[in-house]
């Protein structure tokens, strides 16, 4: 397993959970001094990027690209998988490709959170589910063509109220017959979920994609109650090799938190 950290380029996110923000350059130089692998970026947009650039930054400070965010798209753009409005849900399709297309030039994938959107004000849950399964599997077929994955992030009760467990999205996936579609497991999110956090992962199994790597107040690992060893065996369990990514609030301040986060990091993975 490998360690990744968060940098934000989203203005209107801010207060979110992520360790760097604002300046890319200066969140991967940051990044490598405290000994991260890679970083996950979250931009305004696609075209807000430019690819050289980050090329030239993360070879230049011996990082990877772990993922790409797609929480813009709700966060700034106010679009959303499940909107009521056929063409704001066209847009917000097009949105996350754009995001994919991004990732796919360095290897990387998307992530699909807040953007999946939630049942109510004129949607049902059963129409929001479809409407967010059609979106899926044309997402699908466009990471197809790409040679990448698509993750998809189940968020707690209180940020969705679609698919809040990873049992309930290993459920959604197989019901959509995706192929290119991981699970991106939120350690954050299931301490509020899920029943046993080890358990939810062995039956998530081969699943999950991607682990945002967070202690139960969304703190760095350590700064909360989360039982981390029982997570890493699991993980070990079931074959994961991705990331251990620190979406978490930069509390106290966040050269603390990603330090804390890679004392934890390399005590349960060595």
């Amino acid at each position: 397993m490998r360690s990744a950290v968060t940098i934000s380029l989203v203005p209107e996110a801010r207060g979110g959970p992520f360790v760097y923000w604002d300046d890319l350059a200066t969140g991967c130089r940051e990044a490598v001094a405290r000994g991260f692998d890679a970083v996950e970026v979250f931009p305004p947009s696609a075209d807000a990027i430019d690819p050289t650039e980050l090329r030239t930054l993360l070879d230049d400070n011996g990082l990877s690209l772990a993922a790409v965010g797609t929480g813009a798209g709700w966060v700034k753009h106010k679009l959303s998988l499940t909107s009521p409005d056929a063409a704001i849900r066209d847009k917000a399709v097009a949105f996350v490709r754009s995001i994919m297309d991004l990732a796919a030039k360095f290897d990387a994938p998307a992530i699909i959170g807040s953007m999946q959107g939630r049942w109510g004000d004129g949607v049902t849950k059963p129409e929001a589910l479809r409407f967010l399964g059609h979106a899926l599997f044309k997402l699908d077929t466009h990471a197809s063509d790409l040679g990448t994955t698509l993750l998809y992030e189940p968020l707690n009760r209180y940020e969705t109220n679609l698919i809040n467990t990873l049992g309930d999205a290993v459920t959604l996936l197989t019901g959509i017959g995706v192929e290119n579609v991981k699970i991106l497991a939120d350690l954050y999110h299931m301490n509020i979920e899920e029943p046993n956090l080890a358990d939810a992962i062995r039956s998530a199994g081969s699943r999950i994609g991607h682990v945002h790597f967070a202690d139960s107040n969304r703190c760095a690992a350590g700064f909360g109650h989360t039982d981390f060893l029982p997570v890493a065996a699991a993980l070990v369990e079931i074959g994961y090799a991705g990331y251990l990514s620190a979406e978490i609030l930069p509390l106290p301040d966040s050269d603390t938190a990603a330090r804390q986060t890679m004392d934890m990091f390399r005590r349960i993975v060595g």
